[in-house]
């Protein structure tokens, strides 16, 4: 048995396919293209909170991502709240991600979106098991390859107003790799419905 470890790296996204929101017309561009798919994957990101008693009050970024091309909205004074209530609380573009009961709760208590057409793969591939199943377990079980969550990435902070390169690989990775894993395992012969948010 091979060790995750021992597993060739994941080959992620590059800069060149991912696409900062960051004016009216990026979101209406990204708009267009994010709804236009049949399945998009999706993720948050929120700055970590190291005190106890402290609440996040994320998420600070919204990724998405098409086969081609991922889609960050960072969340500041001005979100573009129209666009991403479009996609997110549109039926007919199906959501996808890992882990995501979390992020749906957020998104409700901060921006005021209930999500529709929602697939949590951490549930939908775990397949009659008890625990879930991550990204990291599902890439290196589907695809033979490693995906490298950096801690010290996911932990910085993503309010910041001007992300950095690592960031923005890893928040575009997070979503695109759900998609890419969500398009294996229905092409082998799988299938789910889109879940109901938590209440």
């Amino acid at each position: 048995m091979v060790l995750e470890s021992q597993l060739p790296p994941y080959d992620g996204i590059t800069l060149a396919d991912v696409r900062l929101v960051q004016s009216c017309a990026d979101a209406a561009a990204a708009l267009g293209a994010l709804l236009a798919a049949d399945v998009i994957g999706f993720d948050t990101e929120s700055k970590p909170t190291f005190h106890k008693g402290e609440t996040s009050n994320g998420p600070h970024l919204i990724q998405f991502a098409t086969d081609n091309t991922a889609y960050l909205f960072q969340i500041g004074t001005s979100p573009a709240l129209n666009e991403l209530k479009a996609i997110l609380e549109s039926s007919a573009t199906l959501k996808v991600g890992f882990g995501l009961s979390d992020d749906i709760k957020r998104l409700r208590g901060k921006l005021g979106i209930t999500m529709a057409g929602v697939l949590d793969l951490s549930v939908a591939l775990r397949g009659g098991q008890r625990n879930d199943l991550g990204a990291k377990t599902a890439v290196a079980k589907f695809f033979g390859v490693r995906l490298q969550k950096s801690k010290k990435i996911s932990t910085t902070n993503w309010a910041n107003a001007r992300l950095t390169e690592r960031q923005i690989l890893y928040a575009a990775d997070d979503a695109q790799v759900a998609l890419r894993v969500y398009r294996h395992w229905l092409a082998h012969g799988n299938a789910a419905t889109a879940t109901p948010p938590p209440g």
